[in-house]
């Protein structure tokens, strides 16, 4: 019986490491991106995230992994040229829309304002400690 106890003792001690170590951005960017959606301002598609760029009022662009290659090193070059941190996302276009919380297909995505949630300030430390 002490070998069971055990065992369970320590499936229970790595769920709950695991539920403590904080997520990398799977689920989490999914999270901050919603709240972003609740109380922040965005530009979602290729036009208006290249007006934005232009404009210097993007804060932060995300991308689904299937854009075209032309228009990723776009959207690349004019974030390089106004400092704009660019975020490549986990999922085609049909999850960055999921993840917007619209019913229809998302390549990019210009976030001119944060609101509430912390995801630039999240992303920032995660690109420079990787």
């Amino acid at each position: 019986m002490a070998p069971k106890k055990d065992q369970k003792e320590a499936a229970a001690a790595a769920t709950a490491a695991a539920a403590a170590a904080p997520k990398k951005t799977g689920e989490g960017i999914n999270t901050k991106l919603a709240l972003v959606m609740k109380s922040g301002k965005y530009t979602l598609g290729y036009k208006s995230t290249l007006k934005a760029l232009r404009a210097g009022k993007a804060k932060l662009i995300l991308l689904a992994s299937n854009v075209p290659p032309l228009r990723k090193s776009e959207i690349e070059y004019y974030a390089l040229l106004s400092k704009t941190l660019v975020e490549h996302y986990k999922g085609d276009n049909i999850n960055l829309g999921t993840a917007c919380g619209k019913y229809y297909r998302v390549c990019t995505l210009a976030i001119t304002d944060a609101g509430d949630s912390d995801i630039i300030k999240a992303l920032q430390e995660g690109s420079s400690t990787a």
